[in-house]
């Protein structure tokens, strides 16, 4: 996939003029139908009016190949620490209704147990034996003090957790960090978790989070890993600004025509 285009089918092309004429020269171009600029991005001439003008060392840090595929990633990481965010909020909405009204959700919770008694002895079910409504009746047994402690620990790592989306999505550093840490704190808990019940559930999350955190660290180079932020700030900025670098290398500029009759042109005769 070409992420430059792609990017650039949805967002636009982003032009720049520099005031520096040999630069200047190198990335316009004068056709039959108008000026032409060519794009920081995907490296294509553009007809109508430049985006920007300014000196060289102005021009916008545009985000190409590699770094355009990391955005998708971060982003899409970020909608799911959202919708994780949110449904914890939900959980601890319910723990939190659930521990004002303990006594009444009991009564209701046995007597709906007594009707479909029949039914699950017609299908050999023994419901007073059931791990699930053992489970369920254990945490009628909580002290409201305990489910109270529990909802406020839901919604304090719901707020991580929508946290951590908001700066994934916008792409700041800090949240990399805080994903990393936040993440990987809570791996060993998912792991013990498995040992007690394994679901396909379980461990597609534990697996979506390990890869997570290595991706992270990797490719945004965390924590001093190849080179630390100065390498990852360094490849970025060269990147981005490859057509500008390409640019400064000696020669007359040429014409797009001209580059496609270079480019096809024949090699001339050998003569003996």
């Amino acid at each position: 996939m070409d992420w430059n285009r792609r990017a650039c089918a949805r967002r636009g092309h982003e032009t720049y003029a520099p005031d520096e004429p040999a630069l200047r020269a190198r990335l316009h171009a004068t056709t039959p139908v108008g000026e032409a600029w060519r794009c920081l991005r995907c490296g294509d001439y553009v007809l109508g009016e430049v985006k920007g003008r300014g000196p060289a060392g102005d021009a916008p840090v545009v985000m190409r190949g590699r770094a355009l595929r990391d955005v998708l990633i971060l982003r899409f990481l970020s909608v799911e620490r959202a919708a994780r965010g949110v449904l914890i909020l939900l959980a601890a909405y319910a723990v939190w209704r659930f521990s004002n009204s303990q006594d009444s959700v009991r009564r209701l919770f046995e007597d709906d147990l007594t009707a479909f008694r029949p039914v699950a002895e017609h299908f050999h079910y023994d419901l007073d034996h059931s791990p699930i409504v053992d489970t369920i009746r254990k945490t009628f047994d909580y002290k409201r003090s305990t489910l109270i402690w529990v909802a406020i620990g839901m919604v304090v790592y719901a707020v991580i957790e929508i946290v951590e989306a908001v700066g994934l999505w916008y792409l700041k550093r800090w949240a990399e960090y805080l994903t990393v840490v936040a993440t990987a704190a809570f791996l060993p808990l998912e792991g013990y978790e498995m040992r007690e019940h394994v679901s396909w559930f379980k461990v597609c999350t534990l697996v979506l989070n390990i890869l997570a955190v290595v991706y992270i660290i990797v490719a945004k180079r965390l924590f001093g890993v190849r080179g630390g932020a100065e390498a990852f700030e360094r490849e970025w900025h060269s990147e981005s600004l490859l057509e500008i670098e390409e640019a400064i290398h000696p020669g007359p500029p040429r014409q797009p025509w001209e580059e496609q009759v270079h480019a096809t042109k024949p090699p001339p005769a050998r003569t003996s």
